[in-house]
């Protein structure tokens, strides 16, 4: 009788071991040096791979060889993009790990990403495009 509740704490403990991401995390898997910095407004080409915290992939720019493009800080992507890819240099990689209020929330984008999910994304910046260029 005594195992059944240690069992069942340790299974709890495994499942909640996790710690919940509360903030965005940014971190630079590849520097590069330049003058022109990603700002609000740009027009960016991206590549990207997402994932969840258990390493299962949801899309990737780079699985269809095909660049994202879209203008930073206008509410066209998630909020932790429009953060995380401030201030990046062309050629930069980044890996950035999103809470879930800043990516899709308690709904999710069914099928593949949960509500309530952190997700893992693996950015990197082709081009940046002025205003004045486009």
């Amino acid at each position: 009788m005594r195992l059944l509740p240690l069992v069942a704490c340790v299974a709890v403990f495994c499942v909640t071991a996790h710690a919940k991401v509360d903030k965005l995390q940014i971190g630079v898997l590849k520097r590069v040096e330049c003058e022109r910095k990603s700002r609000s407004g740009d027009v960016l080409d991206m590549h990207y791979t997402g994932t969840l915290e258990d390493g299962s992939k949801f899309d990737s720019s780079r699985d269809r060889d095909t660049p994202f493009t879209f203008t930073l800080g206008k509410g066209m992507v998630i909020k932790g993009w429009d953060k995380g890819l401030l201030g990046m240099c062309e050629g930069e990689r980044r890996k950035l790990k999103i809470p879930s209020d800043m990516g899709y929330g308690d709904r999710g984008s069914p099928p593949k990403i949960p509500g309530g999910a952190t997700l893992i994304f693996d950015v990197e910046l082709l081009k940046i495009k002025d205003k004045d260029e486009l």
